[in-house]
């Protein structure tokens, strides 16, 4: 049985990674949209309740009436854009967040997560972040990210509106992970074929998303290029054998693997947010090309996925007020989510289930193969709907829990995903935000491996 405690702290600083590292972009900023103007108060001028009540609720104010799709602009109030530098805003727009793991197989280690949500004091246009990590036995990551919202105005009142969906996105950087896991391909692996490999990555991204062809309009458009190079040796996990030595033509086919990948994504969504949705639907067509490989190979990956989230009575709160920028509200998340593969790719990028996005009572890539799919559902709710206050101008949004159930399964051909067998997790979530755009979640999965423990910011879908 794994020790499914020990890599929490490392995972909490990959899931601020990884969520920040998705390949995507944008373009130059619409005609129609008012351009960025330095409106910024002085330190002294500040007042942390400007634009909020003192519980915290946020009053949404009139929306302007040039504003395409207003109800898909966020409103964020004078309240949250404090001024001053990285150090004087420290947890209010700008997070340090140090980090000490010891774990056997790569010895201790410790590392720190700098993030700054108004990134050069753009009035909360842009985001970046720098991540580094070291331990004794030699595993390291060092990767920054950035990001730049696209269509960005001042409220006449206060505060600044933006709208979600339309972005740049840029980053890149190095790890060397001693500890990926493999257990072979196919829907009948069993816990028992687990092997360990270490990967050397070098990699860059960049890319944009924009809705089309409004701001806040219903199709969104993603486009991205993506470099790395992985080189494979040896696995660190005590006890395990190397991958390299019981699958030895998947190892050395991917052993110095350099890929260069295009993606092109389209999607209808009419989900109220992106990245914390309380009502709405969403369908999207992923197409990811290694169209550069060693050797000449070429290959691809073919993501289908639909989700619909619907909005529930409150369980614990009485579900604010329409008058509000971000009422508490539960709610029920459906989804569906289908991966398909063609030509030559190297094993570690076959499509996988397990870890902090699907099948989540099940360790990171514990099934992996040619096609899969994963359902998925969960039932969100708020426990504390107004949150509390820490300083005068740091304070926790709202706590919640979720719990959910999730099957999929695994096989060789796309076909065959609907004749395998099918695996099923089950488990509980914690919620905590500090504001809408930012949830972070625990999650503790159940499957018949055991239980699964993950920490991630942003929902799993």
């Amino acid at each position: 049985m794994h020790d499914r405690f020990r890599r929490v702290a490392v995972s909490v600083a990959c899931a601020a990674l990884l969520g920040a590292a998705c390949p995507v972009a944008g373009q130059p900023l619409d005609e129609d949209i008012e351009p960025f103007e330095d409106t910024a108060v002085t330190a002294g001028d500040y007042d942390p309740l400007e634009g909020m009540d003192p519980d915290g609720r946020i009053p949404r104010p009139e929306m302007p009436a040039d504003l395409p799709n207003p109800e898909r602009w966020r409103y964020i109030p004078e309240g949250r854009i404090k001024p001053g530098n990285i150090f004087q805003r420290l947890l209010v727009t700008s997070f340090v967040i140090p980090l000490i793991f010891v774990e056997s197989d790569v010895g201790a280690g410790g590392g720190i997560a700098l993030t700054d949500i108004d990134f050069r004091q753009q009035r909360r246009r842009e985001f970046a972040g720098v991540f580094l990590s070291y331990t004794t036995r030699g595993q390291q990551s060092y990767r920054i990210a950035w990001r730049r919202w696209l269509h960005h105005r001042e409220h006449p009142g206060g505060g600044v509106l933006q709208e979600e969906r339309s972005f740049l996105r840029a980053g890149g950087g190095y790890s060397k992970s001693l500890t990926r896991r493999f257990f072979g391909l196919g829907p009948h692996s069993q816990e028992s074929d687990e092997t360990s490999f270490s990967d050397e990555l070098s990699a860059f991204y960049l890319g944009i998303e924009r809705a089309l062809p409004r701001p806040g309009d219903d199709w969104v458009l993603g486009l991205g290029v993506r470099g790395e190079h992985h080189h494979l040796s040896k696995g660190e996990v005590s006890g395990e054998p190397s991958t390299q030595a019981f699958y030895p033509q998947l190892f050395d086919e991917a052993q110095d693997a350099s890929l260069g990948w295009l993606e092109l994504g389209v999607a209808w969504d009419t989900r109220d947010s992106q990245r914390n949705p309380y009502r709405g639907t969403r369908i999207a067509v992923l197409a990811e090309g290694a169209v550069l490989q060693r050797k000449g190979k070429t290959g691809g990956r073919f993501t289908l996925e639909a989700s619909h989230v619907i909005p529930v009575p409150g369980l614990l709160h009485d579900g604010g007020d329409p008058g509000e920028e971000h009422p508490p509200t539960d709610t029920l998340a459906l989804g569906l989510f289908s991966l398909a593969t063609a030509g030559s790719l190297p094993f570690f990028d076959l499509p996988s289930l397990g870890g902090d996005r699907l099948l989540r009572g099940f360790i990171a890539g514990r099934w992996r193969d040619r096609s899969s799919w994963t359902a998925a559902s969960e039932y969100r709710f708020w426990v504390i709907p107004r949150g509390f206050r820490i300083t005068d101008s740091i304070r926790v949004e709202r706590l919640g829990l979720a719990f959910f159930y999730e099957i999929g399964a695994v096989a060789p051909d796309w076909p065959d995903i609907f004749t395998t067998r099918i695996r099923q997790s089950y488990g509980v979530s914690f919620r905590a935000s500090l504001e809408r755009a930012a949830p972070f979640r625990v999650d503790l999965g159940f499957s018949e491996d055991g239980m699964q423990v993950n920490a991630a910011f942003g929902l799993s879908f």
